[in-house]
């Protein structure tokens, strides 16, 4: 189900805020920060996490992967990788939605009050764009989040 409060039908994506269950839990993206800073009521100095569509979306950046890890990064599943002071995830969408495939990336953080837990009106007020698949919305668990250079993998989550 896909529910969106604009007038114009997916006029302008990468302004949106979208609603959806991501790999690991339920969350909102965009390609606006800004917005998302403002949603969450976020510290402007804690950044977002960039989740790419697939590993050539992550090529097509300027994140260096060191390249023994490339390996992992490719292989790794629910898990957020840290490189010189850059989150980003690979993750493949299982919803099929149009809206969710016409866009390499997107920021993502998880749909709540920072601090708080998820609330499902609180996110439907925010949200420009809603997508729900059979399963509906539900809180999972956090990606697990590794920062990663060429000599080391300290885990932090």
């Amino acid at each position: 189900m896909v529910k969106s409060n604009s007038s114009t039908r997916f006029s302008c994506i990468t302004k949106s805020i979208i609603l959806t269950q991501t790999d690991t839990t339920v969350g909102f993206l965009s390609q606006d920060a800004a917005l998302l800073r403002e949603i969450k009521s976020r510290q402007s100095n804690k950044p977002f996490i960039k989740v790419f569509q697939n590993i050539k979306a992550l090529q097509k950046t300027h994140i260096r992967i060191p390249k023994s890890r490339k390996n992992l990064i490719r292989r790794a599943k629910r898990t957020t990788f840290i490189v010189k002071d850059q989150a980003f995830r690979v993750a493949k969408t299982s919803l099929n939605s149009e809206i969710l495939r016409s866009s390499e990336w997107n920021y993502s953080t998880s749909a709540n009050a920072s601090g708080k837990h998820f609330q499902r009106d609180f996110c439907e007020e925010k949200a420009d764009i809603i997508i729900e698949n059979k399963d509906g919305l539900y809180e999972g668990r956090a990606s697990k989040l590794y920062k990663i250079n060429n000599t080391k993998i300290k885990r932090l989550r």
